[in-house]
């Protein structure tokens, strides 16, 4: 006979799930941070010659940026300004300077993982207040998070793989030898760990779920025929 205990560990998550909801949680505070903040690359605050303040995804702030066009050095671009500024006169013809081929790689890879993450922002919510393991969309909703989750966590650790390689070489942005990663990027490499976490006991939760369902209906089987007899 299927025994109470039984069932009602059925009716519970296992400690793989709630794991896969927090670092889910934490995944998505990461990745909106990174995403939106201006702060990947930064320059040493010490250097008052400095043309580049900070540089991010989406932001650009420089102390005083010479038009890499004009060879005359008359313009200059001063303050913090979206990478499709309108108002800014000259801002968007030097767009292809500030976004060569690695960075619009890192930007549509690191929009993936933002998209993924708000997708599974809402899985999640279903996963936490709708949905128990008795029903029976509960093992696709956490495989379908799972994989979400993981392909999301690929695709921020090639945006942060190309960022490393190509971002902070000489020939690109002033004042390279004074230029550094930072604490975005930092934050950015955090966030694919956390992905690829949550993605991982995610699967774990679907795989442990499976096993149980499997058990029960064994054991109903093995009740049954012995009931028979």
């Amino acid at each position: 006979m299927v025994s109470i205990g039984l069932l009602k560990r059925m009716k519970e998550r296992c400690l793989a799930g709630n794991v896969a909801l927090g670092l889910n949680v934490l995944a998505l505070v990461l990745v909106f941070i990174s995403f939106f903040s201006a702060s990947w690359i930064v320059s040493d605050e010490r250097m008052t010659g400095a043309k580049l303040e900070r540089f991010g995804l989406w932001t650009h702030c420089f102390r005083s940026l010479p038009d890499p066009y004009d060879p005359t050095e008359q313009r200059f671009f001063v303050g913090c300004h979206w990478v499709f500024d309108p108002f800014t006169r000259g801002y968007n013809e030097i767009k292809g300077f500030l976004l060569p081929p690695f960075i619009v790689a890192t930007q549509i890879l690191y929009t993936t993982t933002f998209l993924g993450t708000l997708a599974s922002a809402i899985g999640s919510s279903m996963f936490f207040l709708c949905c128990t393991p008795e029903k029976k969309s509960f093992n696709q909703i956490t495989q379908a998070l799972g994989v979400t989750l993981i392909v999301s966590g690929v695709c921020a650790a090639m945006s942060v793989l190309i960022f490393a390689l190509f971002a902070n070489r000489p020939g690109w942005m002033p004042g390279h030898d004074n230029n550094f990663f930072g604490w975005t990027f930092g934050v950015a490499i955090a966030s694919f760990f956390a992905l690829l976490g949550s993605g991982a006991f995610y699967l774990v939760e679907t795989n442990t779920q499976l096993k149980k369902r499997k058990y029960l209906k064994e054991s109903q089987t093995k009740f049954d025929i012995e009931f028979t007899e």
